[in-house]
């Protein structure tokens, strides 16, 4: 089903839902309208999407679906999303303002990709965004997945420096810009890893893109490719740009940024919104317009401190279309109306639909070979863990108990533990024949497994750090380990050490154990920062890969009891 159009109220514009709900967008509507001889104000479209994550062939189950509410007050499920469904209604909305239209991407546009993409390093994603016209990508944390160099790769081009060129046979990079206004690779001389902003101008008027991250970028990806790197505060960083942009004669400005909230509504309502971008946009310069955000996958279209505020949901699921009517005189905004339109899978972009179709027949070999049998479902853990329950899962016992096995030999890691973070396992397994597509949606960052010794005092450290300030991850314990943790019990005291043991004994704290972990882990991510004190660190294969080998020697897989993992009072 296609999603009707809203009305417009003029040649110019759609109703504004500033002015219904009697806002000022950013200090700048006008009081009358122009005379009969003045210049026609200037209508600029912005359509914005965020989180695609490689998303290239449309998203399965919930992912791929999109709750539209209905007349009697439910709601009914769309199916959504698809690159090649994404396209073609980018390029209808364009068609609606063909001269004076942005497409820009509010990060995660790649990293965490299903294998049609991640095992490409996420050039066939590239090539789809290019082909569909991207303007902008404000960086997110998953585009630094692989490091701050193979970032820039995806900008400038250039084969893999292992695997060379896979989607193509000369890898040309993005046509579109990267931003990241608050990625520093050096703060005192405030050069940025990409630029800050990007300026664009409309019938003589200019208009301002800001892109960002989110600053706690460096506790969800790999410290290692963003060790050079200084993220800093959101609002701070906007507010810093904006008298460089009033001295370039901007006054129109729009926020692309890679970072979020969390409304109770539909996708295309705002109610009881949440979370860190309320924040962010409650601290911006008033000369901030609009702020197209994401990295929640959640869908919203606000007005928060008199600012469009919106997202749109994750996957290529939707588009959300802003109008912008601007002055010509002043440069302002007059009016602003922004909508979440979902991407109906009606009609496919014939380019884009056929490179999706070849990289699909390039990776089918490699993902739908057998790997394994599960006599039962393995579900994913849930982060955090709901009220009651420990946070262990079947398939976290799975993944860590075969990475235990990959490096339990002694030249491989000589390994007793094996720990696996959850917010690593994306995908559920269900029973029956495992391909390596479905093992490979488990675990789709191909970290490395690194072994290294810890004392029983540093696991214990490690088991706190599963509780962090703003959020809990419980690490998936392997066969042979186990602990206790307490709800009611204050951070810092969540696990009694006495209930930490190995095969039925207690750690002892000044012992010394080798545990493996992924390279994502190792190098503090998630908030583990005791693991960059281990010792003797041994690299051992891409995680996928013991999974891979486990389930082959392990097939038909039994289902991991749950049990490694209990609450206490």
């Amino acid at each position: 089903m296609t999603q009707p159009h809203s009305p417009r109220s003029s040649a110019w514009g759609r109703p504004s839902v500033l002015s219904l709900l009697g806002v000022l967008v950013a200090g700048s509507f006008l009081a009358s309208n122009p005379g009969c001889g003045d210049p026609e104000p200037v209508r600029v479209q912005v359509l914005a999407f965020n989180d695609f994550h490689g998303n290239m062939e449309s998203p399965s189950g919930s992912s791929g679906r999109i709750a539209m509410p209905t007349a009697d007050g439910g709601s009914t499920n769309v199916n959504a999303g698809g690159a090649s469904f994404l396209a073609h209604h980018i390029n209808a909305l364009r068609e609606e303002n063909p001269d004076n239209t942005v497409v820009v991407s509010a990060g995660d546009l790649i990293g965490a990709s299903p294998l049609v993409s991640g095992i490409f390093h996420d050039e066939p994603t590239i090539e789809v965004m290019n082909m569909m016209g991207l303007d902008i990508n404000a960086v997110g944390n998953h585009e630094f997945d692989e490091g701050a160099t193979e970032l820039l790769r995806m900008q400038n081009g250039g084969c893999h420096p292992t695997d060379g060129c896979q989607a193509s046979t000369g890898f040309t990079g993005a046509k579109f810009k990267f931003l990241a206004a608050n990625v520093f690779t050096n703060v005192a001389a405030k050069t940025t890893l990409f630029p800050s902003f990007d300026i664009r101008e409309f019938g003589g008027v200019k208009v301002a893109f800001i892109g960002m991250t989110l600053e706690g970028t460096p506790l969800i990806v790999d410290p290692i490719g963003v060790r050079d790197l200084t993220f800093q505060d959101e609002a701070d960083t906007v507010n810093a740009l904006i008298p460089e942009l009033r001295a370039q004669k901007v006054e129109t400005i729009v926020v692309v940024i890679h970072e979020g909230g969390k409304p109770t509504g539909a996708y295309n309502e705002c109610p009881g919104i949440s979370g860190a971008i309320v924040d962010i946009v409650e601290r911006l310069d008033d000369a901030v317009d609009v702020v197209a955000s994401g990295h929640t996958h959640q869908a919203y279209n606000c007005v928060i401190d008199g600012k469009i505020v919106t997202s749109a949901a994750s996957f290529g699921r939707l588009i959300t279309d802003i109008d912008l009517v601007l002055d010509p005189a002043t440069g302002d905004v007059m009016e602003a109306t922004a909508r979440n339109v979902i991407v109906t899978r009606d009609t496919a972009h014939t380019e884009v639909d056929a490179f999706v179709t070849g990289m699909v027949t390039r990776a089918a070999p490699l993902r739908d070979r057998i790997i394994g049998n599960t006599a039962g479902d393995l579900m994913a853990p849930v982060r955090p863990p709901p009220a009651g329950t420990t946070g262990e899962s079947t398939l976290g016992n799975a993944i860590s108990d075969a990475m235990l096995a990959a490096t339990r030999d002694e030249a491989r890691g000589a390994a007793v533990i094996a720990l696996q973070n959850a917010g690593g396992v994306r995908a559920d397994i269900n029973a029956g024949d495992i391909s390596y597509g479905e093992a490979y949606a488990t675990q789709p960052f191909a970290n490395n497994l690194v072994t290294l010794t810890l004392t029983g005092q540093q696991i214990d450290t490690l088991l706190e750090q599963q509780f962090q300030p703003t959020s809990t991850s419980i690490l998936q314990p392997s066969q042979g380990f186990s602990f206790s943790w307490s709800e009611s019990a204050p951070r810092g005291e969540k696990v009694d050490p006495s209930t930490i043991m190995l095969n039925g004994v207690v750690i002892d704290p000044t012992a010394e154990y080798r545990v493996t972990v992924n390279n994502f882990m190792a190098s503090g991510g998630d908030g583990y920062t005791v693991l960059t004190e281990g010792k003797d660190y041994l690299t051992g294969p891409i995680d996928v890969d013991a999974v891979e080998a486990y389930l082959r020697a392990n097939s038909p897989l039994t289902v991991p009891a749950l049990g490694r993992i209990n609450l206490a009072p």
